[in-house]
């Protein structure tokens, strides 16, 4: 299992444009079911620019209008915060007369949208996921109840005997829920696969770019039409890409320089004429923490034979949970860093951010260096597995 970070987003939640010079009229006719005289909003980015319209609701009914470029996926909620997540819809618009009919009682499974050839093709991908959906929902519901009930325990600030055992019960209930995401991960492949140039497609693909090698994401993108490419949502595609193909085999590994766990400077380029594993992990990533015993193994078994690891710890939030996640589980052998990412409530400075050289969107995914400073692994996301690392290890030194 692996733990998508920072500038991963959920696929409902990523807002997708085209950008062009020419602007056409859209126009949206509602009815709302159990509600009226209230505000129905609608969200949706056209260009640079985020617009948040609102339409009084009377008798049941509301209209929208506006100009759009070309296809926007859109939000439709009740609240103009998105704060009632029970009440809010991901609908695609594109410049037409379009009709949206609402079940205010179930609301996002009650939405209907016509009039949208794009949309037609989102309800299409709906139907194809829908069987994983059904079988994933009781494992999910499982899963936020273990979690809430962790939660809740550190709010009442139980013993950590208690705190660890709930967190083992929410983990295995997580853990549960991965055949069911690998499932829906395949349907979404094959909608990819079968419509290579579809806008939902590409939106798919911006979701899941994170998890692709780089031959893929290379592959699917080139399909995609130069509409898309040079769209806002093809030029994050792109964005990705490149970032990806920075930390995949074959280029040139990013030079960074960061102050290390215990103040002193550590830079790559005072690993010349050794390997390197890069680790970019947490103290909150499960699987990371797991992994560690299996990365002291490989240590121990080839450091005298030219092998270093530098952990990137995403944990620049919370340094003291770094240094005790470092101690605790023994890995204080090889050196550490912050990624470098600074938030200061507002947005993200990525300024000193080593993991976007390395297009990290997942933990862990770890990156092997060869002596001269070239990528010749990549393991986790938009990679191959902790196999295929011992395999190559195999291969460079030996038993």
């Amino acid at each position: 299992m692996i733990y998508k970070i920072v500038s991963s987003f959920s696929f409902f939640l990523i807002t997708i444009f085209v950008a062009s010079a020419q602007q056409k009229p859209f126009s949206i006719t509602g009815q709302i079911d159990a509600k009226s005289n209230s505000y129905i909003y609608l969200r949706y980015a056209e260009g640079d620019n985020v617009i948040l319209d609102s339409s009084l609701i009377a008798n049941g009914k509301f209209s929208f209008k506006g100009t759009l470029s070309g296809p926007v996926q859109a939000t439709v909620m009740m609240d103009r915060s998105t704060r009632f997540f029970d009440k809010y819809a991901q609908v695609y618009l594109v410049p037409a007369d379009m009709q949206l009919s609402i079940d205010y009682k179930t609301f996002n499974d009650g939405v209907v949208l016509k009039g949208s050839s794009v949309q037609d093709e989102a309800d299409l991908l709906d139907k194809w996921r829908a069987p994983a959906m059904a079988k994933l929902k009781p494992y999910s519901d499982a899963y936020q109840k273990a979690n809430m009930t962790y939660i809740n325990a550190r709010k009442a600030k139980k013993d950590q005997q208690t705190l660890d055992s709930l967190k083992e019960v929410a983990t295995k209930a997580k853990d549960a829920t991965d055949p069911f995401y690998e499932e829906l991960e395949k349907v979404d492949k094959s909608f990819m696969d079968k419509y290579p140039s579809s806008y939902v497609t590409a939106s798919i693909m911006r979701y899941r770019i994170s998890g692709m090698k780089l031959d893929e994401a290379d592959a699917r993108y080139n399909k995609l039409p130069a509409s898309i490419k040079n769209s806002g949502l093809g030029k994050e595609i792109k964005s990705e890409v490149d970032a990806l193909r920075m930390g995949s085999p074959g280029s040139k590994a990013f030079v960074f320089s960061s102050k290390e766990l215990r103040g002193n400077i550590l830079s790559l380029a005072d690993y010349k004429g050794r390997y390197v594993l890069i680790d970019f992990w947490a103290s909150w990533c499960v699987p990371c923490r797991a992994g560690n015993p299996h990365l002291l193994s490989l240590y121990k078994k080839y450091h005298d034979k030219g092998f270093e690891i530098i952990g990137i710890s995403d944990d620049d939030s919370n340094p003291d949970a770094w240094k005790k996640a470092v101690d605790k589980d023994g890995i204080g052998v090889w050196k550490h860093v912050l990624r470098g990412l600074k938030y200061d409530g507002k947005d993200f400075d990525r300024t000193n951010d080593i993991s976007e050289h390395f297009g990290i969107h997942t933990l862990p995914t770890k990156v092997l260096v060869d002596p001269n400073g070239v990528i010749i692994g990549r393991y986790g996301g938009g990679g191959e597995n902790d196999e295929a690392m011992d395999i190559k290890l195999k291969e460079i030194f030996g038993e």
